[in-house]
């Protein structure tokens, strides 16, 4: 294999190590060359990538080498985080919001069982937007956390209190139930967007 094949999937490779990293000597066993060679290789990418003004960068954490961002480039991530176009949420957080707004407090599992599907990404996007929190652990096995909204939830949504959600219709199916949050949801970012 080439050295510019090499050093794609090296790059591949770091990018899919993702925080962890991985070190030399496993990327040696993967693309069957020697470790000597792997670390010139990565040396070698750390100066292609400064000449050429990339976004990322390769360092070496704890013996193991991945890919980062730049530092210099920190204030442009920030303006990311906090831009308004970062806060639509998708149909999968929409659902899940719901039924915790409705329901809670309650376990990752309850909220599973009424969605049908798994909501682990769901529930992490909800908390970063600190739009719900950990409102301590059920009993029983495990000691599953629950969940329940947060006051950053009501000032979204413009709620003075949870009692102040609509009452949610008896029997409806999954399909109405995403129309009415998407409609209860959607009024808020349109007054977001104003």
């Amino acid at each position: 294999m080439d050295y510019d094949k090499l050093k794609g999937v090296i790059e591949g490779l770091l990018f899919i190590s993702g925080d962890e990293g991985i070190d030399a000597k496993e990327i040696s066993e993967i693309v069957e060359v020697s470790e000597e060679e792997v670390i010139d290789l990565i040396e070698d990418m750390k100066a292609d990538f400064r000449r050429a003004g990339r976004g990322v960068q390769i360092v070496e954490v704890a013996k193991a080498y991945q890919l980062t961002t730049l530092p210099e480039h920190v204030p442009y991530f920030e303006r990311l985080a906090t831009s308004p176009g970062q806060s639509t949420l998708s149909q999968a957080a929409l659902e899940t919001l719901a039924i915790i707004a409705y329901k809670q407090p309650l376990t990752r599992s309850e909220i599973e069982e009424i969605r049908g599907v798994k909501c682990e990404k769901a529930l992490n996007t909800l908390l970063s937007k600190q739009l719900i929190r950990e409102a301590g652990r059920a009993e029983g096995i495990g000691r599953p956390i629950l969940y329940a909204t947060t006051k950053e939830f009501l000032e979204h949504f413009g709620l003075r209190e949870i009692s102040d959600l609509p009452e949610p219709p008896v029997n409806l199916d999954i399909e109405e139930i995403r129309m009415e949050a998407s409609a209860l949801f959607g009024k808020q970012e349109e007054k977001t967007n104003d």
